[in-house]
C-alpha cells in the first residue's frame, strides 16, 4: 500500500507503554515507526521494575561491564559504548554475568557463522517479503512488543534458500534491537505451518534447529516472550521433535500450540494487533514494509553499515 511509505507523526495511545503512528491512515492501517530515542519514564519505569535498570546504579554496571569485557578479552566487540552494551544487560536482567556470556555468544555467532551476517545486501532480502515467507507489521502489540511472522508453507527452499532465511531473520532481529523499546519489551514470534510439507520439513536438522534456538534465546540479545504456533500439522511433530533437545524447561513454557482455533491464539494477542487471516484486523505487510521503515531512520541506516551490512538500492541513490 502506498499509504504505508508516506511520512507519518507519532502519538502516544492511551497511556500505554506503546507508541502508535496513526496520521493519514485508516485504523485498520496503523503504522509504528522506529523510536530511537530516550524511552518514556513510563517504560524506564517498567525496565526498572522487571529488569533491574535502576538509574541509580545504571552508569556503574555499564562501566562494571565494559572493565569485564576488557580483563576477559573473550571477544573482540566492534562497539563497547553504552548504548551497544545496554542491549545485552537489558537482555539478561543486569546481572554483568550473563550478559558478558550473551555479548560473548553473539560475537562467536558471528564469527562461525559469517555467511548469515557478513556483507549482506538487504536489497537481496526483499524477495523473501514478496513471496510472503517473513512478515514484521508496522505495528506493535498491545505490551508494546514487536511481532516477527513467519509462513513456512508459503516457503520454496529452491527459490530462497535457508542461508536466506537466516540472514533475513538476522537483519530483523539486529533492526529491531537498535530501537530501546524492543531492548526493554521484547518480541513475540508467530510460526504459520498451513501448508508446511514433507520436502520442507527435511530441511530442519539438527544442526538448524540449533542455529535458531542460538539466534532467538542464547546468541542475540533479544528476549521472546512468547512464540505461537498456528495451522500445526502431523508434519510438525517431526519438526519439533527435532528442537526438543535444544529447548529448556523455560523456552517450552513460552511456546503456544493454537492448531486452527484463532480464539486460542486472541487470548495471548488481541486481534487489534493481528492480521485479518488470524482473526484480526489488518492487511498483511511482507518484510519489504519493514525495510522500507528501517531505512526512513539515519541511525539504523548508520548501523547496521557498522554490522556490515549493505543496501545496494541506498547505495545507488547516494
Amino acid at each position: 500500500m502506498s499509504q504505508s511509505r508516506e511520512v507519518f507523526s507519532v502519538a502516544k495511545v492511551n497511556n500505554t507503554i506503546a507508541t502508535t503512528v496513526c496520521s493519514k491512515m485508516t485504523e485498520k492501517e496503523i503504522y509504528d515507526a522506529l523510536d530511537c530515542g530516550e524511552p518514556p519514564q513510563e517504560l524506564l519505569e517498567w525496565a526498572k521494575e522487571n529488569l533491574g535498570e535502576d538509574p541509580e546504579t545504571k552508569c556503574q554496571i555499564i562501566s562494571d561491564f565494559r572493565d569485564m569485557i576488557y580483563a576477559r578479552g573473550e571477544c573482540t566487540p566492534h562497539r563497547t559504548d553504552d548504548a551497544f552494551l545496554l542491549r545485552f544487560l537489558r537482555a539478561r536482567h543486569f546481572i554483568i554475568e550473563r550478559a558478558h556470556r550473551l555479548l560473548v555468544n553473539y560475537y562467536d555467532f558471528r564469527e562461525v557463522n559469517p555467511q548469515y551476517c557478513q556483507n549482506i545486501d538487504l536489497t537481496t532480502l526483499k524477495k523473501i517479503g514478496a513471496d510472503q515467507v517473513i512478515l514484521v507489521p508496522p505495528y506493535r502489540d498491545g505490551n508494546g512488543r514487536r511481532m516477527m511472522q513467519y509462513r513456512i508453507g508459503s516457503w520454496d527452499p529452491e527459490k530462497h534458500s535457508l542461508d536466506e532465511m537466516f540472514q533475513a531473520t538476522i537483519a530483523t532481529v539486529e533492526m529491531a534491537l537498535i530501537e530501546p523499546r524492543a531492548q526493554i519489551l521484547g518480541g513475540i514470534c508467530l510460526f504459520d505451518l498451513a501448508g508446511l510439507s514433507m520436502q520442507q520439513a527435511w530441511y530442519m536438522t539438527p544442526n538448524v534447529a540449533h542455529k535458531m534456538v542460538q539466534i532467538m534465546v542464547t546468541s542475540f540479545p533479544i528476549r521472546i516472550h512468547a512464540l505461537h504456533i498456528v495451522n500445526q500439522s502431523y508434519v510438525f511433530d517431526i519438526i519439533f521433535n527435532i528442537f526438543k533437545p535444544f529447548l529448556n524447561d523455560s523456552m517450552k513454557e513460552r511456546i503456544f500450540f493454537h492448531g486452527d482455533n484463532m480464539e486460542s491464539l486472541h487470548k495471548h494477542v488481541d486481534p487489534k494487533y493481528l492480521p485479518e487471516r488470524y482473526g484480526g484486523i489488518h492487511p498483511d505487510y511482507n518484510y519489504e514494509y519493514w525495510v522500507e521503515i528501517c531505512r526512513q531512520n539515519k541511525q539504523v541506516v548508520n548501523e547496521m553499515k557498522e554490522l556490515g551490512y549493505r543496501d545496494s538500492e541506498l547505495e545507488e541513490k547516494e
